[in-house]
């Protein structure tokens, strides 16, 4: 908004306002925003969620330590939602419809967050609405989107082709043109783009909620990963950088900066207050909504493989459970981990709370970094 009525509106011509056509100002304007947002509502939203007895139920059978944080207010996904939502709408450029599509997957993967938390809360266990349902929600927001991006590919407005690390020159395309020669390979493409889709969103979204199990730790995490995108979109976005870097560059990308710098800022103000002891949780409401926007982000500016790195201690909390899992159901009840996700394995090993978090942030700063350096490393 900000955008439109400052420089292309008002005051077109007046040089002070010119500032306002940088992607870099805004970026930093948003993230301070939501920032801001955060804390100053985060006190109000912490009493009412006090008052309502809109607290969070532990599960028997996860470590007993974790007794002594039931009834800590949940649902403060909320406050994150609102703290990305409301810079992104003063700061970014309206008329660019990627930020549509990243605000879209935000609330819409939030409300299926927050419905499920809702029914926890009702319900005053945890027991929310059924795993199948949560799933199936996920992958229509999915199939949404990727009709969004279908229609923006025939406007020639969105690329299928992929980035790969290490690679300059290799940019394998998700709907390959050779397979569109008949009806049948024709469906196959299609089938093939929207299953990598589902892999990609709902996977991100639900590494972030299985992540989510220890104070600070996924939004500490999102943090440097909301961060790292935010170098992404702009480099992808900026003809010069993308053009140095032989990235697939997609003109209009630097407005998710704008998004994800806003992404930042909340996540760093959520921090605040759920920082270890905390005193807030996000809930399913802010797990799947920062999943599905930085899984919906990525997609946007074909660095899908690269979100492997950028969130990969996401990624090794959700093989964590997996690997569990399997392991149990083909291995007569026998367990790789003592606990999963991941994080409460250490627990179970006598680790200290702080110390999981702290070194985790560690790996996924590391990771991050990494997948940084590959821009160049091609």
């Amino acid at each position: 908004m900000f955008y439109w009525l400052f420089y292309e509106l008002l005051f077109p011509n007046f040089s002070p306002f010119r500032v306002f056509r940088y992607a870099t100002f805004r970026t930093a304007c948003a993230s301070l925003t939501a920032l801001l947002l955060c804390l100053l509502v985060g006190p109000w939203l912490i009493a009412k969620l006090r008052q309502f007895q809109i607290g969070q139920h532990i599960r028997e059978e996860g470590p007993k330590s974790h007794m002594k944080k039931a009834g800590t207010p949940t649902m403060g996904g909320v406050l994150i939602v609102i703290s990305i939502v409301v810079p992104t709408l003063l700061w970014t450029n309206l008329s660019n419809l990627y930020v549509w599509i990243a605000l879209f997957a935000l609330v819409s993967f939030g409300a299926i967050g927050f419905w499920d938390d809702y029914s926890k809360v009702r319900k005053k266990r945890n027991l929310g609405i059924s795993g199948r349902v949560k799933f199936l929600l996920q992958c229509v927001v999915a199939l949404i989107i990727g009709g969004f991006l279908l229609a923006l590919r025939e406007q020639g407005a969105y690329s299928t082709a992929m980035n790969v690390p290490f690679f300059k020159t290799f940019k394998p395309s998700l709907m390959i043109p050779s397979l569109l020669g008949n009806p049948v390979t024709y469906i196959f493409a299609f089938t093939f783009f929207f299953l990598f889709l589902i892999v990609v969103l709902v996977g991100s979204s639900n590494a972030v909620n299985l992540t989510d199990g220890l104070d600070g730790l996924a939004i500490g995490l999102m943090i440097i990963a909301a961060g790292a995108m935010t170098v992404l979109t702009y480099t992808s976005g900026h003809a010069v950088f993308a053009n140095y870097l032989e990235l697939v560059r997609l003109p209009g990308a630097s407005e998710l900066a704008v998004f994800c710098g806003a992404m930042t800022g909340a996540s760093l103000g959520f921090l605040w207050y759920n920082a270890h002891p905390a005193e807030i949780f996000m809930g399913d409401v802010g797990s799947l909504a920062l999943g599905g926007s930085m899984g919906v982000v990525a997609v946007l500016i074909k660095q899908e493989v690269l979100l492997l790195f950028i969130g990969g201690v996401f990624v090794i909390e959700a093989l964590s459970v997996i690997l569990q899992v399997a392991s149990y159901r083909l291995r007569n009840g026998r367990r790789i981990f003592k606990m999963a996700p991941l994080h409460h394995h250490f627990e179970a090993l006598g680790w200290t709370e702080s110390k999981i978090i702290v070194r985790f942030w560690i790996t996924g700063l590391v990771m991050a970094l990494f997948a940084l350096t590959t821009l160049k490393l091609r």
